[in-house]
Protein backbone atom coordinates (compact mmCIF):
# COMPACT_ATOMS: atom_id res chain seq x y z
CA UNK A 1 0.00 0.00 0.00
CA UNK A 2 1.15 3.53 -0.80
CA UNK A 3 -0.66 5.58 1.81
CA UNK A 4 -1.20 9.28 2.38
CA UNK A 5 -2.09 10.19 5.97
CA UNK A 6 -3.49 13.65 6.63
CA UNK A 7 -2.81 14.97 10.12
CA UNK A 8 0.13 12.58 10.30
CA UNK A 9 1.70 14.45 13.21
CA UNK A 10 -1.43 14.22 15.37
CA UNK A 11 -2.38 11.70 18.03
CA UNK A 12 -4.28 9.26 15.81
CA UNK A 13 -2.35 10.07 12.65
CA UNK A 14 1.08 9.42 14.16
CA UNK A 15 0.04 6.03 15.56
CA UNK A 16 -1.40 5.12 12.17
CA UNK A 17 1.81 6.17 10.40
CA UNK A 18 3.94 4.02 12.69
CA UNK A 19 1.70 0.98 12.24
CA UNK A 20 1.63 1.36 8.46
CA UNK A 21 5.43 1.56 8.37
CA UNK A 22 5.75 -1.43 10.71
CA UNK A 23 3.62 -3.44 8.28
CA UNK A 24 5.90 -2.50 5.39
CA UNK A 25 3.69 0.06 3.67
CA UNK A 26 4.96 3.23 2.00
CA UNK A 27 3.70 6.35 3.80
CA UNK A 28 3.43 10.03 2.98
CA UNK A 29 2.49 12.24 5.91
CA UNK A 30 0.57 15.40 5.07
CA UNK A 31 1.38 18.13 7.60
CA UNK A 32 1.62 21.91 7.84
CA UNK A 33 4.94 23.73 7.75
CA UNK A 34 4.19 24.87 11.29
CA UNK A 35 3.26 21.42 12.60
CA UNK A 36 4.90 19.97 15.69
CA UNK A 37 6.57 16.82 14.37
CA UNK A 38 7.71 15.42 17.71
CA UNK A 39 5.27 12.49 17.46
CA UNK A 40 7.01 11.44 14.24
CA UNK A 41 10.52 11.56 15.70
CA UNK A 42 12.72 8.68 14.46
CA UNK A 43 9.96 7.78 12.01
CA UNK A 44 10.97 7.02 8.43
CA UNK A 45 8.06 8.79 6.78
CA UNK A 46 8.09 11.06 3.75
CA UNK A 47 6.42 14.39 4.48
CA UNK A 48 4.29 16.55 2.19
CA UNK A 49 3.53 20.06 3.37
CA UNK A 50 0.39 22.13 3.01
CA UNK A 51 -2.78 23.37 4.63
CA UNK A 52 -5.64 20.86 4.73
CA UNK A 53 -7.69 23.16 2.47
CA UNK A 54 -4.85 23.64 -0.05
CA UNK A 55 -6.11 21.77 -3.11
CA UNK A 56 -2.87 21.99 -5.04
CA UNK A 57 -0.76 20.73 -2.14
CA UNK A 58 -3.18 17.85 -1.59
CA UNK A 59 -3.18 17.01 -5.29
CA UNK A 60 0.62 16.81 -5.32
CA UNK A 61 0.72 14.67 -2.16
CA UNK A 62 -2.00 12.25 -3.28
CA UNK A 63 -0.26 11.72 -6.63
CA UNK A 64 2.12 9.34 -4.88
CA UNK A 65 -0.57 7.34 -3.05
CA UNK A 66 -3.19 4.71 -3.81
CA UNK A 67 -4.87 4.94 -0.39
CA UNK A 68 -5.79 8.03 1.63
CA UNK A 69 -6.34 8.09 5.40
CA UNK A 70 -7.96 11.35 6.49
CA UNK A 71 -7.34 11.89 10.21
CA UNK A 72 -6.68 15.66 10.25
CA UNK A 73 -9.22 17.49 12.42
CA UNK A 74 -9.70 20.32 14.88
CA UNK A 75 -10.81 18.47 18.02
CA UNK A 76 -11.86 20.56 21.03
CA UNK A 77 -14.79 21.30 23.29
CA UNK A 78 -15.47 24.50 25.16
CA UNK A 79 -14.13 27.83 23.90
CA UNK A 80 -13.16 27.28 20.26
CA UNK A 81 -12.65 29.24 17.06
CA UNK A 82 -15.79 28.03 15.30
CA UNK A 83 -14.85 29.52 11.93
CA UNK A 84 -11.47 27.81 12.03
CA UNK A 85 -13.04 24.54 13.14
CA UNK A 86 -15.45 24.66 10.19
CA UNK A 87 -12.58 25.44 7.82
CA UNK A 88 -10.53 22.47 9.01
CA UNK A 89 -13.22 19.89 9.68
CA UNK A 90 -15.64 20.65 6.86
CA UNK A 91 -13.79 22.50 4.11
CA UNK A 92 -10.63 20.51 4.78
CA UNK A 93 -12.55 17.26 4.39
CA UNK A 94 -14.14 18.57 1.20
CA UNK A 95 -10.69 19.38 -0.21
CA UNK A 96 -9.35 15.90 0.64
CA UNK A 97 -12.40 14.23 -0.91
CA UNK A 98 -12.06 16.25 -4.10
CA UNK A 99 -8.33 15.51 -4.38
CA UNK A 100 -8.88 11.79 -3.74
CA UNK A 101 -11.63 11.68 -6.35
CA UNK A 102 -9.50 13.49 -8.94
CA UNK A 103 -6.58 11.14 -8.29
CA UNK A 104 -8.73 8.02 -8.61
CA UNK A 105 -7.45 6.46 -5.40
CA UNK A 106 -8.23 2.82 -4.69
CA UNK A 107 -9.60 3.55 -1.21
CA UNK A 108 -10.06 6.44 1.21
CA UNK A 109 -10.63 5.94 4.93
CA UNK A 110 -12.19 8.82 6.86
CA UNK A 111 -11.82 9.10 10.64
CA UNK A 112 -15.21 10.35 11.81
CA UNK A 113 -16.68 10.07 15.32
CA UNK A 114 -19.62 8.43 17.10
CA UNK A 115 -20.62 12.01 17.86
CA UNK A 116 -22.31 12.20 14.45
CA UNK A 117 -25.14 10.16 15.96
CA UNK A 118 -25.93 12.98 18.37
CA UNK A 119 -27.20 12.29 21.87
CA UNK A 120 -28.65 8.76 21.96
CA UNK A 121 -29.98 9.24 25.48
CA UNK A 122 -27.96 6.28 26.72
CA UNK A 123 -29.44 3.93 24.12
CA UNK A 124 -26.87 1.59 22.56
CA UNK A 125 -26.96 2.13 18.80
CA UNK A 126 -25.40 0.66 15.66
CA UNK A 127 -24.47 2.13 12.30
CA UNK A 128 -28.12 2.02 11.19
CA UNK A 129 -29.15 4.59 13.83
CA UNK A 130 -30.57 7.82 12.45
CA UNK A 131 -29.74 10.95 14.38
CA UNK A 132 -32.73 12.25 16.37
CA UNK A 133 -31.05 15.21 18.09
CA UNK A 134 -32.14 18.21 16.04
CA UNK A 135 -29.60 20.70 17.38
CA UNK A 136 -25.85 20.38 17.98
CA UNK A 137 -24.07 20.09 21.32
CA UNK A 138 -20.92 21.85 20.12
CA UNK A 139 -19.13 23.28 17.12
CA UNK A 140 -17.19 20.03 16.97
CA UNK A 141 -20.44 18.05 16.92
CA UNK A 142 -21.79 20.22 14.10
CA UNK A 143 -18.66 20.31 11.93
CA UNK A 144 -18.01 16.58 12.13
CA UNK A 145 -21.64 15.91 11.25
CA UNK A 146 -21.40 18.22 8.24
CA UNK A 147 -18.13 16.59 7.18
CA UNK A 148 -19.74 13.15 7.41
CA UNK A 149 -22.54 14.33 5.14
CA UNK A 150 -19.92 15.35 2.57
CA UNK A 151 -18.17 11.98 2.83
CA UNK A 152 -21.46 10.15 2.34
CA UNK A 153 -22.30 12.28 -0.69
CA UNK A 154 -18.95 11.55 -2.35
CA UNK A 155 -19.47 7.85 -1.60
CA UNK A 156 -22.80 7.96 -3.42
CA UNK A 157 -21.04 9.57 -6.36
CA UNK A 158 -18.60 6.66 -6.60
CA UNK A 159 -15.63 7.56 -4.41
CA UNK A 160 -14.46 4.36 -2.63
CA UNK A 161 -14.48 5.93 0.84
CA UNK A 162 -15.08 4.14 4.12
CA UNK A 163 -15.98 5.94 7.36
CA UNK A 164 -14.76 4.84 10.78
CA UNK A 165 -16.65 6.20 13.79
CA UNK A 166 -14.46 5.84 16.88
CA UNK A 167 -15.57 6.44 20.45
CA UNK A 168 -13.17 8.04 22.95
CA UNK A 169 -9.61 7.47 21.73
CA UNK A 170 -7.17 6.65 24.54
CA UNK A 171 -3.40 6.21 24.68
CA UNK A 172 -0.43 7.10 26.86
CA UNK A 173 0.14 10.21 24.71
CA UNK A 174 -3.55 11.13 24.55
CA UNK A 175 -3.71 14.95 24.40
CA UNK A 176 -7.19 15.13 25.92
CA UNK A 177 -7.61 12.68 28.82
CA UNK A 178 -3.88 12.02 29.10
CA UNK A 179 -3.18 15.11 31.24
CA UNK A 180 -5.99 14.07 33.59
CA UNK A 181 -4.44 10.62 34.01
CA UNK A 182 -1.03 12.15 34.69
CA UNK A 183 -2.53 14.42 37.34
CA UNK A 184 -4.24 11.40 38.93
CA UNK A 185 -0.98 9.42 38.97
CA UNK A 186 0.71 12.31 40.78
CA UNK A 187 -1.96 12.10 43.46
CA UNK A 188 -3.18 15.57 42.58
CA UNK A 189 -6.68 14.74 41.35
CA UNK A 190 -8.90 14.96 44.43
CA UNK A 191 -12.20 15.88 42.77
CA UNK A 192 -13.87 14.83 39.52
CA UNK A 193 -17.14 15.81 37.90
CA UNK A 194 -19.58 13.34 36.39
CA UNK A 195 -18.41 10.01 37.74
CA UNK A 196 -21.54 8.35 36.34
CA UNK A 197 -20.89 9.63 32.82
CA UNK A 198 -20.56 6.73 30.38
CA UNK A 199 -17.51 6.94 28.14
CA UNK A 200 -16.80 4.80 25.08
CA UNK A 201 -13.16 3.73 24.80
CA UNK A 202 -10.80 2.48 22.11
CA UNK A 203 -7.02 2.25 22.26
CA UNK A 204 -5.42 4.48 19.63
CA UNK A 205 -3.38 1.56 18.29
CA UNK A 206 -6.55 -0.53 17.90
CA UNK A 207 -8.10 2.37 15.99
CA UNK A 208 -5.04 2.45 13.72
CA UNK A 209 -5.44 -1.28 13.13
CA UNK A 210 -9.11 -0.76 12.28
CA UNK A 211 -8.22 1.96 9.77
CA UNK A 212 -5.85 -0.35 7.91
CA UNK A 213 -8.40 -3.17 7.98
CA UNK A 214 -10.97 -0.72 6.59
CA UNK A 215 -8.62 0.12 3.72
CA UNK A 216 -8.13 -3.57 2.98
CA UNK A 217 -11.60 -5.00 3.67
CA UNK A 218 -14.05 -2.14 4.20
CA UNK A 219 -16.92 -1.75 1.76
CA UNK A 220 -17.08 1.65 0.01
CA UNK A 221 -19.75 3.87 1.47
CA UNK A 222 -20.01 1.86 4.69
CA UNK A 223 -19.72 3.16 8.25
CA UNK A 224 -17.96 1.15 10.98
CA UNK A 225 -18.21 2.01 14.67
CA UNK A 226 -14.87 1.54 16.42
CA UNK A 227 -15.20 1.02 20.18
CA UNK A 228 -13.99 -1.64 22.60
CA UNK A 229 -16.93 -0.89 24.91
CA UNK A 230 -17.87 1.70 27.50
CA UNK A 231 -17.93 2.26 31.24
CA UNK A 232 -18.50 5.06 33.73
CA UNK A 233 -15.76 7.53 34.53
CA UNK A 234 -15.87 6.40 38.14
CA UNK A 235 -15.25 2.79 37.08
CA UNK A 236 -12.36 4.04 34.97
CA UNK A 237 -10.76 5.65 38.01
CA UNK A 238 -11.41 2.50 40.04
CA UNK A 239 -9.36 0.54 37.52
CA UNK A 240 -6.58 3.12 37.76
CA UNK A 241 -6.80 2.88 41.55
CA UNK A 242 -6.49 -0.91 41.48
CA UNK A 243 -3.30 -0.58 39.43
CA UNK A 244 -1.71 2.20 41.49
CA UNK A 245 -3.23 2.24 44.96
CA UNK A 246 -4.15 5.90 44.45
CA UNK A 247 -7.53 6.87 45.85
CA UNK A 248 -10.43 7.43 43.45
CA UNK A 249 -11.29 11.16 43.20
CA UNK A 250 -14.34 12.28 45.13
CA UNK A 251 -17.41 13.37 43.20
CA UNK A 252 -17.70 17.14 42.85
CA UNK A 253 -21.20 18.49 43.66
CA UNK A 254 -23.15 18.85 40.44
CA UNK A 255 -24.60 22.27 41.29
CA UNK A 256 -21.11 23.68 41.92
CA UNK A 257 -19.82 22.24 38.63
CA UNK A 258 -22.73 23.75 36.71
CA UNK A 259 -22.25 27.09 38.46
CA UNK A 260 -18.53 27.07 37.68
CA UNK A 261 -19.24 26.33 34.02
CA UNK A 262 -21.70 29.21 33.79
CA UNK A 263 -19.27 31.63 35.47
CA UNK A 264 -16.10 30.58 33.65
CA UNK A 265 -17.65 30.38 30.18
CA UNK A 266 -18.06 34.16 29.57
CA UNK A 267 -14.70 34.85 31.20
CA UNK A 268 -13.03 32.38 28.85
CA UNK A 269 -14.73 33.89 25.82
CA UNK A 270 -13.75 37.41 26.80
CA UNK A 271 -10.09 36.53 27.35
CA UNK A 272 -9.88 33.84 24.61
CA UNK A 273 -8.97 31.37 27.35
CA UNK A 274 -9.94 27.70 27.61
CA UNK A 275 -11.24 27.24 31.17
CA UNK A 276 -11.31 23.78 32.76
CA UNK A 277 -15.10 24.05 32.84
CA UNK A 278 -17.46 25.78 30.41
CA UNK A 279 -21.16 25.41 29.61
CA UNK A 280 -20.34 23.13 26.70
CA UNK A 281 -18.04 20.88 28.69
CA UNK A 282 -20.55 20.63 31.54
CA UNK A 283 -23.22 19.70 28.99
CA UNK A 284 -21.06 16.80 27.76
CA UNK A 285 -20.44 15.66 31.33
CA UNK A 286 -24.05 15.59 32.54
CA UNK A 287 -26.50 15.98 29.69
CA UNK A 288 -25.26 13.96 26.70
CA UNK A 289 -24.74 10.22 26.39
CA UNK A 290 -23.78 8.34 23.22
CA UNK A 291 -23.48 4.55 23.47
CA UNK A 292 -22.59 2.28 20.58
CA UNK A 293 -22.15 -1.32 19.44
CA UNK A 294 -19.07 -2.11 17.35
CA UNK A 295 -20.15 -5.58 16.28
CA UNK A 296 -20.13 -4.70 12.58
CA UNK A 297 -16.42 -3.85 12.58
CA UNK A 298 -15.61 -7.09 14.38
CA UNK A 299 -17.64 -9.15 11.94
CA UNK A 300 -16.91 -7.47 8.59
CA UNK A 301 -13.38 -6.19 9.17
CA UNK A 302 -12.15 -8.94 11.49
CA UNK A 303 -11.25 -6.26 14.03
CA UNK A 304 -10.19 -7.63 17.42
CA UNK A 305 -9.46 -4.81 19.90
CA UNK A 306 -8.12 -5.22 23.40
CA UNK A 307 -10.81 -4.90 26.09
CA UNK A 308 -11.66 -1.64 27.81
CA UNK A 309 -10.07 -2.87 31.05
CA UNK A 310 -6.90 -4.01 29.27
CA UNK A 311 -6.71 -0.69 27.45
CA UNK A 312 -6.87 1.30 30.67
CA UNK A 313 -4.45 -0.94 32.57
CA UNK A 314 -1.89 -0.80 29.76
CA UNK A 315 -2.13 2.98 29.53
CA UNK A 316 -1.75 3.63 33.22
CA UNK A 317 1.37 1.41 33.25
CA UNK A 318 2.93 3.18 30.27
CA UNK A 319 2.55 6.77 31.48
Amino acid sequence: MKALVTGANGFTGSHLVRLLLAQGHSVIGFVRKSSDLSRLADCNVKLAYGDITDSEALKAAIAGADTVFHTAAYVELGIVNEAQMHRVNVEGTRAVLEAAKAAGVQKMVYCSTIGVFGDTGGKVVSETFKRTQTNFSSAYDRTKYEAQQLVDQFAKEGLPVVSLLPSGIFGSDDPHFGPVMKQFLKGGLKLWAGGERITGIVHVDDLATAMILAAERGKPGEHYIISAGDLSTRKMFEIFSQETGIKVPAEAPKFIVRLAGNVLDPIGRFFSWQPPLSRERVHYVYDRCVRVDAGKARQELGWQPRSVEETLRQIVKSI
